[in-house]
């Protein structure tokens, strides 16, 4: 489904579902992802989502900026004549934030398992990531605060929720507007807030381009009837470019009047970090555009069906 309204539909509509997914051994990767909400069943869902918007609602937003912006501001100090923003900025940056805030021991150690364990988040993966990532879990097992194991299953449910789609926004935000002047969006002026600038690289080149449903009973949807048990797939890159949903869809325009975006999913099942994603990566960009330009070279992003984050993005000082 490519059309706004539809994914909207689908993604409010309880006769769609998001995929089940077999559990596996306590400790796991297939065990986390059965335990938290994300792919939690309806019944169940309500009590885990709640977990993470309680741990979520005790950060503020301004304060995860603020440690972002500084950590940044610290590696480009350490740094050479050059930096890749990918491996050095872009995950360990918000995983470590994120990772000391929700009380996890040694948040740089965490956030290295986090990126395990999200290498292997979604099926079809190489068996050897799966072995990884099940080590991973444990690791952070351990290092999560004491909590029953649904709680602390839904805290690293939230770390690896932010591991690639912020690092994925972070890395196309730097592709973007850190590009020589020639090169950038004909509306990025310079005078423009970085809030303002990401929520617009979220519409055009957003890092989760699509997410998947499963009907659970006949539907018509987008000119289609759709029986139960069809398999749909939600394209959120599309859906933002809707002219229906977006004036001028092609154009990057960060000063356009609020619309309402599909990136953060909608409905029930929407991520409930949005604010928290949006204010760590705006800590880790506006140390950027301040202090930094990209060394350009060929963008490859990382194979994946469903997301978009770059291999390597490398910047050096102004």
């Amino acid at each position: 489904m490519t059309r706004h309204a539809d994914v909207r539909t689908a993604l409010t509509d309880p006769a769609f579902r998001v995929p089940a997914v077999d559990t596996g051994p306590p400790g796991t990767l297939a065990w986390l992802r059965a335990t938290v909400s994300r792919f939690s069943p309806p019944e169940r869902h309500a009590e885990r989502r709640a977990i993470g918007v309680t741990a979520l609602a005790a950060l503020d937003p301004d304060e995860l900026r603020q440690e972002a912006a500084g950590l940044t501001a610290a590696a480009l100090d350490r740094a050479g004549d050059r930096l890749d923003v990918m491996r050095e900025l872009a995950r360990p940056v918000p995983l470590r934030v994120l990772a000391g805030r929700l009380g996890f021991g040694d948040p740089a150690a965490a956030g290295t398992a986090v990126e395990a364990v999200a290498a292997a988040y979604h099926p079809g993966v190489d068996p050897a990531l799966l072995g990884r990532a099940d080590r991973a879990v444990a690791a952070l097992l351990v290092l999560s605060a004491p909590a029953p194991p649904e709680v602390r299953a839904n805290l690293i449910g939230l770390l690896v929720q932010a591991c690639d789609a912020t690092a994925g926004l972070i890395g196309a935000a730097a592709h973007h507007l850190l590009s020589p002047p020639a090169r950038r969006p004909a509306g990025d002026p310079a005078g423009s807030g970085t809030a303002a600038l990401l929520a617009e690289v979220l519409r055009l080149d957003p890092p989760v381009r699509a997410t998947r449903r499963v009907t659970t009973a006949g539907v018509r949807l987008g000119g289609q009837d759709l029986p139960p048990g069809s398999a749909v797939l939600l394209r959120f890159d599309a859906a933002n470019r809707d002219p229906r949903a977006f004036a001028d869809p092609e154009a990057f325009r960060p000063d356009r009047p609020a619309a309402e975006l599909l990136t953060f999913g909608a409905g029930e099942r929407g991520c409930p970090g949005d604010r928290r994603a949006l204010a760590l990566a705006t800590g880790v960009l506006g140390v950027l555009r301040q202090r930094c330009r990209r060394i350009e070279a060929d963008l490859r992003h990382g194979p994946h069906p469903t997301l978009r984050v770059p291999a390597i993005l490398e910047v050096t000082a102004r």
